[in-house]
């Protein structure tokens, strides 16, 4: 039984299609994490990009001052967090079936 090289570069190809579209598409997801009980909230792309913050004006105290950059980090990471593993998802959705389930191959970084 010979090896297909033509019907393997053609799954790689359409492998990379998939891939380009999925990309294109992470950029419409968004994911949002908030802090300090909702009064920061951060939201973040697909490519793990942040692309809104909401900060509460009653955080904009000079009590608060030392408090609120902390804040934000939790909200900007839990959103980028949760961004990342819909990316995940996503790319998985759009190229499965495509590609053997090879052990060690780990596209988590790709949208990266």
């Amino acid at each position: 039984m010979a090896f297909d090289m033509m019907g393997m570069m053609g799954k790689v190809k359409e492998l990379q299609d998939k891939m380009q579209q999925a990309q294109a598409q992470l950029q419409h997801l968004t994911a949002t994490g908030e802090a300090g009980g909702g009064l920061v909230k951060a939201t973040a792309n697909g490519h793990r990009q942040l692309i809104k913050l909401d900060i509460d004006p009653s955080l904009l105290t000079p009590e608060d001052r030392e408090m609120l950059p902390d804040l934000v980090v939790a909200a900007v990471n839990k959103a980028l967090e949760a961004a990342g593993e819909q990316a995940k998802q996503e790319l998985q959705r759009q190229t499965s079936g495509l590609m053997p389930n090879i052990p060690g191959l780990d596209l988590s970084n790709f949208g990266a």
